[in-house]
């Protein structure tokens, strides 16, 4: 098969953007307008009110990282390391944050709670995600079940996917081209592909949108070997979503989605069992199907989130696999606001989980919960908030949190002090109830308690700084050794984030993040002690962007499969550059990217490879 160089096409791309950039002024200033954030309290409150750093990915954010996935924007945030996001499309993604892993993260999705219950970690596989089919993404770190129950131990990653314009018709079509070689084979081939396309409209009371995205990806191997063989990621997504305004307190949306990819992947094979270049592969597909009501009344409103997922995942290799899961979340809950003082949520969240292993099994949930949020008129503002987990299997468990802050004007900006101790719950799952390897069915639930405090400052004239200590204590942390038990130690980690937001003269702006992540009296695979992101980005006109991102990342342990002994990895550093130019009324956008521009050599997983230098260059329609 023929392959096009990509840096031949990138160079006259570059060419094209200098030939189309109009002569125009700066463009106006704006007045900084009020941050809101949702997800650590439900309610959209200004971002001074709220007791937590939350991480919002705003839209025009994501369209200055067009090109990237789900999993390699996150990664540039503090107190995260998305392992996985650098290496081969296929790779596995371990979310690892605040020292945690998989199991301690939770994934909502417009709202609902995700998860594969036939997953040993019970998690979200992130590489399902388009990120051109999302509107924005908030993260919360630290515990987190009051408000979204089991497995909200570390994170939570709110993902709002794009919404219907207000046309009757639009539509947005995006198709990137670029490589995907390794520091060995700088060939510029195109070797990777991404197209979305969305149709979105509103007809009087009604909203729709329908979108469909691939991804196909080659040329790497999983394995670092002498002779690599190719291993292809090819990914599908499809989703509709439907709104309809019944009357003018009466709204509800359903949607449906079915995503799908296949990749190969490299193993352990018979009879050698040791780490090699083979031909196996992994199909995982997932279907989903829900609807949102939402009744409206006066200072409040009365919510209900339901879906259903259906899951299938395949292993083709010496150690063939299939799992079949079903899960139905409904989550109703009544929001009221007491005279824009005191933020109130009643809810009751229902879950039924389901896979195959020898025969069905399953277990079901069902939480209620209270959450009160308290803004004061003089700076002080709390929220707290409890939840009773009523599980089939172990019985019922508690948890609370309680976050107060406390924020002092400082000219137009403000400077808040904020601390919170909060617990956690992470259930067993399924597999580690009643899976093939290992099932203990008395296992008990892991419980986190977190406590963090720390201060941000921001002047709303563009400087916004905070920085916090936390500290996280694992009580009955589920393990294998023989089989799956509970810890008999507890285990804690600690650490510190600071992040900055400068705007250092007009249309210039650096954010940039720190994070410092230690486990006391024990070792973490793959996460690194230190980790610093920054980015550079410029606006040299209203239609001209630029960016140069630069990341850290410090020594980590690993193992070593071939003598079953940890070892250190050495830290790394990786440049990227984003260039990106609107045309033709902003309906045409060309945009280029270089990732690792210095081709820096290391080891993301031991023995794994990992990407060199690449390019891309893509186009986004806006009719």
């Amino acid at each position: 098969m023929k392959k096009t160089n990509v840096f031949g096409i990138l160079c006259l791309g570059i060419s094209m953007f200098g030939l189309a950039q109009e002569k125009q002024a700066n463009s106006p200033k704006v007045e900084q307008l009020d941050e809101v954030v949702i997800t650590d309290s439900r309610f959209a409150l200004k971002r001074e009110n709220s007791g937590k750093t939350v991480i919002k990915i705003t839209k025009k954010e994501i369209e200055n990282n067009q090109g990237k996935t789900v999993a390699e924007l996150i990664n540039t945030k503090s107190g995260i390391e998305i392992n996985g996001s650098r290496s081969v499309a296929g790779q596995n993604i371990g979310s690892y944050i605040r020292g945690g892993s998989n199991r301690q993260v939770l994934v909502l999705i417009d709202g609902v709670q995700i998860n594969d219950p036939s997953a040993v970690s019970n998690d979200f596989d992130l590489r399902f995600l388009d990120l051109n089919s999302i509107e924005s993404i908030e993260i919360i770190k630290g515990a987190a079940s009051v408000l979204y129950g089991n497995a909200a131990a570390t994170a939570v990653i709110n993902i709002t996917t794009k919404k219907a314009s207000d046309n009757t018709i639009s539509g947005s079509f995006l198709t990137v081209v670029g490589t995907n070689q390794t520091q060995d084979n700088q060939n510029y081939n195109a070797s990777n592909f991404t197209n979305n396309v969305t149709v979105n409209g509103k007809l009087n009371k009604f909203t729709y949108i329908a979108g469909f995205g691939n991804n196909y990806a080659d040329g790497l191997s999983a394995a670092k070997s002498d002779n690599p063989e190719e291993d292809v990621f090819s990914r599908y997504n499809t989703n509709l979503k439907l709104g309809y305004e019944i009357s003018d307190n009466l709204e509800v949306t359903a949607f449906a989605s079915h995503d799908k990819f296949k990749t190969d992947i490299d193993g352990y094979p018979a009879p050698t069992y040791t780490f090699a270049d083979t031909e196996d592969k992994y199909i995982s597909k997932q279907t989903r199907v829900g609807v949102s009501p939402k009744y409206t009344y006066e200072n409040g409103s009365i919510n209900v989130n339901a879906a259903f997922t259906k899951i299938d995942r395949e292993t083709i290799s010496d150690y063939s696999s299939t799992y079949e899961a079903e899960s139905f979340v409904v989550d109703a809950f009544n929001k009221y606001n007491f005279n824009n003082k005191f933020y109130t949520i009643v809810g009751l969240n229902y879950g039924d989980y389901s896979s195959f292993f020898s025969e069905d099994k399953n277990y079901t949930t069902t939480d209620p919960y209270l959450n009160v949020v308290y803004v004061s008129d003089y700076g002080f503002n709390l929220n707290a908030g409890a939840r009773l987990n009523n599980h089939s299997e172990y019985g019922s468990h508690f948890v609370y949190s309680l976050n107060p802050s406390y924020k002092i004007d400082v000219n137009d900006g403000y400077a808040k002090l904020f601390g919170s101790y909060a617990t956690s719950f992470i259930a067993p799952n399924l597999s580690q109830l009643f899976g093939f390897y290992g099932a203990n069915p008395d296992l008990e639930p892991e419980e986190n308690v977190t406590i963090e405090g720390g201060l941000e400052f921001n002047n709303k004239k563009g400087l916004q700084v905070n920085a916090l200590y936390f500290n996280r204590k694992e009580e009955n942390t589920i393990i294998y050794t023989t089989g799956y038990e509970n810890a008999t130690t507890d285990a804690t980690v600690h650490g510190v984030e600071v992040e900055t937001q400068i705007e250092l003269i007009e249309n210039l702006s650096l954010n940039a993040n720190y994070t410092f992540t230690e486990v006391k009296d024990g070792v973490r695979l793959r996460i690194p002690k230190q980790k610093i992101n920054a980015g550079l980005g410029y606006n040299f006109s209203e239609n001209t962007f630029a960016s140069v991102n630069y990341q850290f990342v410090g020594e980590r342990a690993d193992t070593d499969f071939s003598t079953y002994q940890n070892v250190d990895l050495d830290n790394f550093s990786l440049v990227d550059l984003y260039f990106s130019q609107k045309l033709v009324k902003n309906k045409v956008k060309l945009f280029a990217s270089i990732t690792n521009l210095f081709n820096e050599d290391y080891f993301e997983i031991l023995g794994y490879t990992t990407k060199g230098r690449n390019v891309s260059l893509g186009l986004n329609l806006n009719l």
